[in-house]
């Protein structure tokens, strides 16, 4: 996915719970054909949440036959990106020769470091027959040690990413450590990523241990400290408190969050560094083809002017 900013919208909820830092309520662009993206990070009052720093919720979206998502290659630097859906499929390429058709549940971390190009399509199959597609792109921005690592590609199938499964609540651990299990996927910083699904009633903990901590309320309801949110939202919390999430009706959130990283990045586009000159190395690379192409693939993302 590319990135531009865009303004925020005003918050619709007046108060919060004492141990909640910040509701951000996403703000909705339509990018064509009724593919709608609710983009919740960066945030005008909040730029991360441990190293997340960008957080978009695509769909759901109902792609006819013959029809289907086309993004073209662009380039990343200095961020690790995570491709997550609930529904349809994405394939995936890349500049390091990676090809993976990304379905639902699975696990797909793509680190930028020095420099990836990468591109986002739907599937021949999929495109062919139809297919309805719901999912969440975050990017994970890369510590000030590893900005410039070598560029890697991981993938987990869904059955592969460990799981908890409670009375009244499923937890998939996507990356790090939550419900006493850890994922299998590599990082180069401590963050953590998990798909919470709820039934009504349900009282769900969230792990005080993390430095950092969000719920992403994809869809349904939640209670918190006697205060109520609908999804879309994005809930931040104070660092410490123990949290107990209820839902209310049905529910799919994320939880998310780690380490605060040693200072604020720089974001321009699809480039997140701690150096405004990097970023500025990273456009004329991307305008002069400095990138590596993406193996099977004969169009790109122009430098927006």
């Amino acid at each position: 996915m590319s990135w531009m900013p865009d303004n925020d919208p005003v918050l619709g909820d007046p108060k919060s719970c004492d141990a909640l830092d910040l509701v951000i309520v996403p703000r909705t662009r339509d990018l064509g054909d009724g593919f709608a993206v609710r983009r919740a990070l960066p945030h005008g009052k909040r730029q991360m949440v441990g190293p997340f720093i960008f957080f978009d919720h695509f769909g759901p979206v109902q792609f006819v036959s013959g029809k289907g998502m086309d993004v073209r290659p662009h380039p990343h630097i200095g961020l690790a990106t995570v491709t997550y859906l609930f529904d349809g499929a994405i394939m995936h390429r890349d500049s390091e020769g990676n090809v993976q058709e990304i379905a639902p549940g699975a696990m797909n971390l793509m680190t930028a470091g020095r420099g990836i190009a990468h591109s986002e399509r739907t599937p021949d199959a999929q495109r062919a027959s139809g297919q309805k597609m719901l999912g969440l792109q975050s990017w994970i921005a890369l510590p000030a040690g590893s900005e410039e690592i070598a560029p890697s590609f991981q993938h987990y199938a869904a059955g592969d990413l460990p799981m908890i499964s409670e009375r009244d609540f499923t937890a998939r651990v996507i990356a790090g450590s939550a419900f006493g299990i850890a994922s299998p996927v590599s990082m180069v910083s401590p963050w953590f990523y998990t798909e919470v699904t709820a039934a009504e009633g349900a009282s769900v903990p969230l792990d005080p241990d993390h430095e950092e901590r969000a719920i992403y309320v994809v869809d349904g309801e939640v209670e918190i400290a006697n205060e109520r949110y609908e999804g879309p939202r994005l809930l931040i919390f104070r660092p410490g408190d123990r949290i107990t999430v209820k839902a209310l009706r049905p529910t799919r959130m994320m939880f998310l969050g780690g380490d605060a990283l040693e200072g604020p990045r720089h974001i321009w586009w699809n480039f997140v560094s701690s150096s405004k000159e990097r970023i500025e190395q990273a456009k004329q690379d991307w305008k002069t083809g400095r990138f590596a192409a993406v193996p099977q693939e004969h169009e790109f993302i122009p430098l927006p002017e």
